[in-house]
């Protein structure tokens, strides 16, 4: 079994409804985001390779794009812009073109933050 990832980078702005460093949440704000995609799986035995690269890095330019340099209250499907809403957002852009994708993390480098999401668990 393989894990293979890559990553891109993205700056957003957002606003926040919170209970607690609520005045400042609610302001429009902005992060600098690292997302990490993941797939697994066993490489096909006529490529070797478990994804084709160029079609992960499609998908997730696509993602990018849509993310980078928005403000992110305004995209509809996305509800509140908090990392988990994020990291389910691009899994789901994903998950049509990438089908073994395995876990899409979010971090918020500069304040020691991430969100992984790995799909919703049909068991719980």
């Amino acid at each position: 079994m393989f894990e293979l990832s890559k990553q891109f980078r993205f700056d957003a702005a957002h606003t926040l409804e919170r209970s607690i460093q609520t005045e400042s949440s609610r302001r429009i704000h902005g992060h600098s985001y690292r997302a990490e995609v993941a797939v697994r799986g066993r490489p096909d035995p006529i490529t070797g390779m478990i994804v084709d690269l160029g079609v992960l890095e499609a998908s997730m330019e696509e993602a990018r794009d849509a993310l980078d340099h928005r403000f992110l209250d305004e995209i509809n499907d996305l509800g509140p812009a908090t990392m988990e809403n994020l990291s389910r957002w691009i899994w789901d852009r994903l998950l049509p073109v990438v089908p073994n994708l395995f876990k899409v993390s979010v971090h918020r480098d500069s304040s020691g933050e991430t969100c992984c999401y790995w799909g919703e668990d049909v068991s719980a």
